[in-house]
């Protein structure tokens, strides 16, 4: 189990060399001071009265927001499949791995562990389990779990979506839990291959009276692109295979932007992955930036050799773009951090300090939980990360995030509402 550090929940205050708040300025000698589980404020002089902790040569972030990922892969010691492998073949080894409900609530709680050494301290996972079932993970990550939802002929559907209204009745039946009244659960329709459009405007449409945020991968591959417009390959013989298939599900010469639209209707949308959205897509999120959020898992981009990610494009219209390590199926770890080191390798024309928000309050605010977590400032919660410096960094905040993202060294110490947590 996650053990907890026994900290009072009175005050305390945390010193580093340098405190990355995202919300406001970096802080050289910056003071954290902490009460009952969250930030008073960050100031260059430590609280009156109130034990202090030094840590160092250190940056301090706010923890880590994982956008997305699949906590029930976790148990997997090495990804699935080769690299460039085809989405189609990829999926079909997905839905041929066997495992047990039992199998799948050890795999989360192995992720979660997994995610805290990381310094992930909040995450949205997609839940092919029963969450209710999950055992308390004391100290874990912060879980927003959305629903996944499969049924792509048009038989399937109505079923497919009264299974999601009893979990959501459930839920609430049985005290789903709530983040300061923020909905830690959601919706989660698969993907365009998975979920046709009648599917998800109703799923959709129940998030939206539910009041719970959706997510959905759209444009993930050239073949999901392929199969919107012809209704063949890849795609079309796994629905086959698994007697889903339905010719009429989804209208020839479909375009991510027609699910996008349908996507406007949920109280937040998590658009995941979108490595082939053009440039109208993109500005379509950029002005529905308030509810709709792109979400970017670069390892996992380069582990199927996508064509370049249009990351540079997309924020330059304006879309708010989060970070997601996406499972251990296509992923060596489940590090937020090692996922902000790769984008900024990949695009070393994005600013540091925007790949850092992309992890942090971005991702906060596209799980609607940024006035919460994903920063250190006034009122949220006290989740932090410590990250050692390299050796020789001046004191100039740019190039020591910049070092922090070019080294391979993983966090050093996590708080999660002011108490220390680690995964063992």
């Amino acid at each position: 189990m996650i053990r907890h550090s026994v900290l009072e929940k009175t005050a305390t205050a945390v010193r580093a060399r340098i405190v990355f708040p995202v919300a406001a300025p970096p802080m050289f000698d910056g003071v954290v001071h902490i009460e009952g589980g969250r930030v008073v404020q960050v100031s260059p002089k430590p609280p009156a009265g109130v034990p202090l902790t030094d840590l160092g040569d250190v940056a301090l972030f706010p923890g880590m927001v994982n956008a997305h990922t699949h906590l029930d892969l976790s148990d997997r010691k090495k990804r699935l499949g080769k690299p460039g492998t085809p989405m189609s073949d990829w999926v079909r080894m997905v839905i041929n791995e066997r495992t047990t409900p039992k199998k799948k609530l050890n795999a989360v709680n192995s992720g979660a562990m997994q995610s805290i050494r990381q310094g992930v301290t909040t995450l949205a996972d997609i839940a092919t389990y029963d969450p209710l079932e999950l055992p308390t993970i004391n100290g874990g990550p912060r879980s927003l779990r959305f629903h996944e939802v499969i049924g792509f002929s048009q038989a399937r559907a109505p079923s497919a979506h009264s299974g999601l209204v009893k979990k959501l009745k459930r839920s609430k039946a049985e005290g789903a839990p709530k983040l300061d009244g923020a909905p830690m659960e959601g919706v989660a329709p698969h993907a365009p291959y998975t979920v046709s459009p009648p599917l998800l405007r109703n799923l959709v449409n129940s998030a939206a009276e539910w009041d719970v945020p959706v997510a959905f991968h759209l444009a993930e591959s050239k073949e999901e692109l392929d199969f919107l417009m012809t209704g063949a390959g890849g795609f079309q013989e796994i629905l086959e295979e698994r007697s889903m298939w339905d010719p009429w599900a989804v209208p020839r010469g479909s375009v991510p932007l027609d699910y996008l639209r349908i996507l406007t209707r949920a109280p937040k949308a998590l658009v995941i992955h979108g490595n082939y959205l053009e440039r109208k897509e993109l500005a379509f999120l950029a002005r529905h930036r308030d509810s709709m959020s792109l979400v970017y898992c670069p390892r996992t981009h380069n582990f199927f050799q996508h064509d370049p990610y249009p990351l540079e494009i997309a924020l330059s219209l304006g879309v708010r773009v989060a970070l997601g390590t996406d499972s251990l199926a296509s992923n060596p770890d489940l590090s937020v951090l090692n996922e902000m080191r790769i984008a900024a390798a990949r695009h070393p024309r994005v600013p540091a300090e925007a790949i850092l928000e992309m992890g942090t309050l971005a991702a906060a605010h596209a799980m609607g939980l940024g006035h919460l977590v994903g920063a250190l400032s006034p009122g949220r919660y006290a989740d932090m990360t410590a990250v050692p410096i390299p050796d020789g960094i001046p004191d100039i905040h740019t190039d020591i995030l910049t070092a922090v993202l070019r080294d391979a060294t993983p966090p050093c110490q996590t708080w999660l509402g002011g108490e220390t947590v680690d995964g063992d």
